[in-house]
């Protein structure tokens, strides 16, 4: 018996009824990769995690992710189409915020589940 052997069932069944079921529930994670995929990278997870503090402009946003003013400028403008945050215009400066209170709320579960599930404090 190999590794993969123990991992699968030794034979095909499935119930059609539950598989229907939940075929059709499923779909409504359609879309949802692109908000993970947004999140996926460690940076824009530093600046979701800095917007959910408080609203910061684009210049403080490049001097907490120890980048450019062009790549904060980026990562917010990404953050942005994914619907993640917002912005506002305030004379010279562009100030940015979270567009939704929900993604403070994934964000503070996965550390959640990052720091005490699984015991790995930074």
């Amino acid at each position: 018996m190999t590794a993969f052997d123990k991992h699968v069932c030794e034979i095909f069944c499935f119930d059609e009824e539950k598989v229907n079921r939940i075929k059709r529930e499923v779909t409504v994670t359609e879309g949802l990769g692109q908000m993970f995929k947004a999140l996926g990278d460690e940076t824009r997870i530093k600046i979701i995690y800095a917007l959910s503090r408080e609203e910061l402009c684009v210049c403080d946003v490049a001097q907490i992710i120890n980048a450019t003013v062009a790549a904060a400028s980026h990562h917010l403008r990404l953050l942005k189409a994914q619907g993640l945050a917002k912005s506002r215009k305030q004379g010279k400066m562009v100030f940015y915020s979270l567009d939704d209170a929900c993604v403070k709320t994934i964000i503070e579960a996965a550390l959640e589940h990052f720091k005490g599930e699984h015991g790995k404090k930074r």
